[in-house]
């Protein structure tokens, strides 16, 4: 407490007090802050601009009415998760469109509206009275279009009466692609002022069709963000070639990001490692084409062209890529060959992309080592670096790349590729260990047993002196200028270059004697990590990620399918040994592609609640703030609920703050929760495509979803 005459915090003028409000983005803190005083609490809400309800919908009576100035409003996560948000009955408000107004008057400011939206009612009651400076929507559905609705009904009212509209996000919102282009023809004035289109819907089959992205970049001229997906396979009609690409860019020249991704890149499967890179089909896609696509669009900023069929030959187009886009930061390939050819000393293809700072290759089955060394060496600022499904470079490109990229390098993914197994892919992360800040590596053991006593010293001792060592490469490698610009003359290396052509110290090209340059991963705050069910998650620490003292995040991906599999020789998966990590607080544990009988076993198998068991034991020695766990499911019945063995392990948490199920869940396992002393949050989501859409038993139903919330926010809480 101050002295009589001191000056305290509550001193300074409202403007400076106005900054520091404003500069505090924890939710919790702002609410600490706002406890303080009354003037306290009136900047605090003044300068709170973004606001995620996560109430009940048959409470919108008791709607808070003090957060005026709320700007970016969620309205997507309002439980009973998955029901139209004005359907709930209550005894204090039975008139759906007087809550909707009620809610619309309690925030008059929003900007940006992120919605769940089961049916097109929900929108059509909100937009009574549209808020007039509403620029961007967001819309979330998992659940088929009702039945009785027409094609474009859940987007009729918003384009007829927000005429401000800028920005439109149906990323996770069940539709169908017929159902937008006649709503933007008859809403001309506002398509074109469209800004930011993103329709990289997850649930599409095929994905637009040609004609129908031609009519949508044509109703939108102005769009500077275009996300759509499409099919690139010839063998459909529709398909995405020449004539779209061109279309696209004609259509849209102010385009910044341009994402256009093939349906079958859209299931986020890890694939199969033994694949060559190469598909059985060419896209449809011409080198000269692809030229002229890049020369009308030179306002790129970020790329990403998830093409699953071939597209050969891509080497000239991306030197063209470099000189048409020079704002190009970010750039997503798949599927391309050729893509840096690494022939003599002279930089090619996406190497001379000199101003990348994120790069992702998938499938590209030619990349090699040499290819590495030469992205490496032209596109000296990059701060990401994701690779994936290509199956010829190995543990002595990646360690090359990652010397090279010494200073910048943050943010890597290594997945699927043939030759880089986890020992294999971190071993040649050591350059940058104690640097990385975000990391996914696969988790496939097959190096272990050659790297128990030296864990791969015969790769140890590779620098960038023994380059010209025909046995590992084969070509010539070329000095370096202080810029990463290649030198015209050709050079045969005994590759020892000043330090002012190639920024590599010394001490990063030669090992400590046991193979490590460090042991610690200094500033890693987020792994990712996938592995096949069935396989143990134990070895992780001696794969060399023993030691992270700032991991706050980690991501777990089990996939595969469980029928057929033998019992696990182990108890438990291995979460235990994730307690070394002192500052781990959030877990994503997703088992949703995990596949098995949920009540069918046949003799002698095991059944989902047991294999649940197996994924859960030991996650209660973990101190976790949040968890978000997908249940593994059965595709046969379209479910994926909570088990009784995995509610019980998960009340074992007692720290968890928040616990979002990505699933369903009988009432009385979520009574199993009640138990966790300080848990304030907790979700279940039916977020996966197509949603059921009803349930015969007690999972999901309103009563029972509000029943477990009443009790769950009757609870005294010490903080």
């Amino acid at each position: 407490m101050a002295g009589t005459g001191e000056t305290t915090m509550t001193h300074l003028p409202p403007e400076i007090l106005t900054n520091v409000f404003s500069a505090v983005s924890d939710t919790r803190t702002r609410n600490a802050m706002s406890l303080v005083c009354r003037s306290f609490r009136c900047l605090e809400r003044r300068t709170r601009t973004s606001l995620t309800l996560r109430g009940n919908a048959r409470d919108l009576h008791i709607l808070p009415t003090c957060f005026r100035y709320v700007t970016d409003l969620d309205l997507s996560l309002v439980s009973p998760w998955g029901h139209a948000l004005f359907a709930a009955s209550t005894s204090h408000q039975s008139d759906p469109q007087q809550q909707a107004i009620e809610l619309r008057n309690a925030f008059p400011r929003v900007t940006s509206l992120t919605l769940y939206a089961r049916s097109p009612v929900t929108l059509h009651l909100l937009l009574l009275i549209p808020w007039p400076n509403l620029r961007h929507v967001k819309l979330v559905r998992w659940h088929v279009r009702p039945p009785a609705s027409q094609p474009g009904a859940d987007f009729a009212d918003l384009f007829h009466r927000c005429r401000s509209l800028t920005s439109l996000d149906l990323s996770s919102f069940y539709h169908w692609p017929e159902d937008l282009p006649p709503v933007l023809a008859a809403n001309p004035i506002t398509a074109a002022s469209m800004r930011r289109l993103n329709l990289l819907t997850t649930s599409f089959t095929e994905g637009f069709k040609s004609h129908e992205i031609q009519q949508i970049t044509a109703w939108c001229p102005n769009l500077e963000h275009l996300l759509l997906a499409c099919t690139f396979d010839a063998r459909y009609l529709g398909y995405v070639g020449d004539e779209t690409l061109t279309a696209i860019a004609s259509n849209c020249p102010k385009l910044t990001l341009l994402h256009l991704g093939d349906t079958a890149s859209l299931s986020n499967r890890r694939g199969n490692p033994n694949d060559s890179g190469f598909s059985d089909e060419d896209a449809r896609i011409s080198r000269a084409t692809m030229v002229e696509f890049f020369s009308g669009l030179p306002l790129l900023e970020e790329l990403v062209l998830d093409v699953c069929k071939n597209v050969r030959e891509s080497c000239f187009a991306l030197e063209v890529l470099n000189s048409k886009c020079p704002r190009l930061r970010t750039l997503g390939l798949r599927q391309f060959h050729g893509i840096c050819l690494a022939i003599g000393s002279q930089l090619d293809g996406v190497a001379l992309c000199q101003g990348l700072q994120s790069l992702s290759v998938a499938n590209c089955g030619d990349l090699n080592d040499m290819g590495l060394i030469e992205i490496g060496r032209g596109c000296s600022r990059l701060v990401k670096f994701h690779v994936q499904g290509c199956k010829l470079i190995t543990e002595k490109g990646l360690r090359t790349l990652t010397c090279l990229l010494r200073k910048t390098l943050v943010d890597v993914k290594v997945s699927c590729c043939l030759n880089l197994e986890t020992f294999a892919a971190l071993r040649a992360l050591e350059p940058i260990r104690d640097r990385i800040e975000r990391l996914h590596v696969d988790c496939v053991w097959n190096g272990m047993k050659e790297s128990d006593d030296g864990l791969g010293q015969s790769l140890l001792n590779f620098d960038l002196n023994k380059l010209e060592d025909e046995q590992c490469f084969g070509h010539d490698f070329a000095s370096m200028d202080s810029e990463g610009t290649s030198q015209n003359k050709r050079q045969r290396c005994s590759y020892s270059p000043p330090p002012e052509e190639v920024e590599i110290d010394d001490s990063l090209m030669q090992s400590n004697g046991n193979g490590y340059w460090g042991t610690t991963w200094d500033k890693l705050k987020y792994l990712s990590l996938w592995i096949g069910v069935g396989d143990m998650l134990s070895p992780l620490p001696m794969a060399g990620l023993e030691d992270c003292p700032s991991l706050e995040e980690i991501r777990i991906r089990v996939e595969g399918d469980c029928r057929g599999k033998p019992k696990p020789s182990e108890t438990e998966f291995g979460l235990s040994i994730l307690a070394c990590y002192p500052n781990l607080s959030k877990m994503q544990l997703d088992c949703g592609d995990t596949r098995g009988y949920a009540l069918t076993a046949p003799s002698g198998q095991m059944d989902l609640s047991l294999w649940e068991r197996f994924f859960l034991n030991g996650i209660g020695t973990l101190s976790l703030d949040e968890l978000d766990y997908w249940p593994p499911q059965d595709e046969d019945v379209n479910q994926r609920s909570l088990s009784l063995p995995a509610a019980g392990l998960l009340q074992e948490c007692y720290t968890l703050r928040k616990l979002f199920i990505h699933g369903t869940a009988h009432e009385h396992f979520m009574n199993f929760f009640l138990k966790i002393p300080n848990l304030r949050d907790v979700q279940l989501r039916e977020d996966y495509y197509p949603a059921p859409e009803s349930d015969m038993s007690t999972e999901m139903r309103v009563g029972s979803c509000s029943r477990f919330e009443y009790a769950l926010n009757r609870r005294q809480i010490s903080d």
